[in-house]
């Protein structure tokens, strides 16, 4: 575990002095960049788990899924393989194992910043091209994307309705502590018309982070063909309720302490990446639960079969199966949602 990051915790305290409090949505966009710069946090000894350290299923099935649609697209010789937030890189090395499999063996590109994990990356996919954002990707030939809990790591705005209408909800530094729920601007303009009116002391998310970046990949993928799959925790339609949350050592923790050193994530608004995909004349399927879409795409039979080579490890294979389709475990609070091309066949397991 890297030492604190004093310089953070004392540039931000410095930048309140000077100008007051900032945004929630500032507050995780500098405690997040710092955290994945220095750290591996999958893992035991990490923070967290992710859906491909559980199982070489997911990323297995994922490629398939992937291998399957560039096939019935008429396998187009110039496709690529895109990931966003490719942590270790072990969904990459299980979908492309997978999608060898199915005679699809395109160039990778991978979007990270983090300088550790695109070390460990590099370790399992040493072909790769990194990338530090969506726009240096190649633009020409379909792009087939995967983008498993990336979206909900990139900052929000949270608003709070008030008496005097609804403001931004801002972060303070008193007494060596931040604190949220300053009073920043008024963003009445921002609110959807159905929750203007919801009671005083109702919190919404937005994102001008996620919209941007669902906004240049669904123009990507309209211009150059292909799909992308996202995969993440979130809800639908239009809600009220304040959803960030901290991870640390695999236990929830203040999300204001330490700013640096703990995960920060949110969840994704699907309606809003539906709405950017069709805006951008995009097919849309799903959102669907995370579970179903594994149990379509057949993890009950790759359960089964990985059991049989390895009898003595058939309790840990099941154990993993329901973890990723599970009710009570990922099954249902995470989804899964497509976005393809128009002229691109619609996808399995949808």
């Amino acid at each position: 575990m890297p030492t604190k990051d004093r310089s953070l915790t004392d540039r931000l305290a410095g930048l309140i002095a000077a100008a007051g409090p900032i945004s929630v949505a500032q507050f995780m966009a500098e405690a997040n960049a710092h955290y994945y710069a220095t750290r591996d946090p999958l893992g035991a000894a990490g923070d967290f788990v992710s859906a491909p350290e559980i199982s070489q299923m997911f990323g297995e099935l994922t490629g398939l899924w992937l291998a399957d649609l560039w096939d019935r697209a008429g396998s187009p010789a110039n496709a690529h393989y895109v990931e966003l937030g490719p942590g270790r890189g072990t969904l990459a090395e299980d979908a492309l194992r997978a999608m060898r499999a199915g005679r699809f063996e395109p160039p990778i590109h991978l979007v990270e910043t983090s300088p550790v994990l695109r070390e460990k990356q590099a370790t399992r996919l040493p072909t790769a091209r990194w990338h530090d954002d969506i726009d240096t990707l190649p633009d020409t030939g379909p792009l087939l994307v995967v983008a498993n809990e990336f979206f909900d790591a990139l900052p929000i705005r949270q608003i709070m309705r008030t008496k005097a209408g609804w403001h931004e909800i801002m972060v303070d530094h008193q007494d060596g502590a931040f604190l949220p729920g300053a009073s920043g601007p008024t963003l009445d303009s921002l609110v959807p018309e159905p929750l203007r009116d919801a009671p005083v002391g109702s919190v919404i998310e937005t994102s001008p982070a996620v919209e941007s970046a669902a906004r240049a990949l669904a123009t990507r993928i309209a211009a150059q063909g292909g799909a992308a799959l996202i995969i993440d925790y979130g809800y639908q339609g239009f809600a009220t309720g304040d959803t960030l949350q901290a991870v640390s050592s695999h236990e929830y923790a203040d999300i204001f302490a330490e700013p640096g050193e703990r995960d920060l994530t949110a969840h994704v608004n699907f309606s809003m990446l539906e709405s950017l995909g069709r805006a951008a004349g995009l097919a849309v399927y799903g959102p669907a639960d995370q579970g179903g879409w594994l149990e379509s795409l057949g993890i009950g039979a790759r359960t089964a079969a990985l059991a049989k080579a390895a009898p003595h490890r058939q309790a840990e294979l099941v154990a993993a199966r329901d973890r990723l389709t599970q009710p009570d475990e990922m099954g249902t609070l995470f989804k899964t949602l497509a976005v393809v091309n128009p002229n691109w066949p619609a996808p399995a397991a949808f």
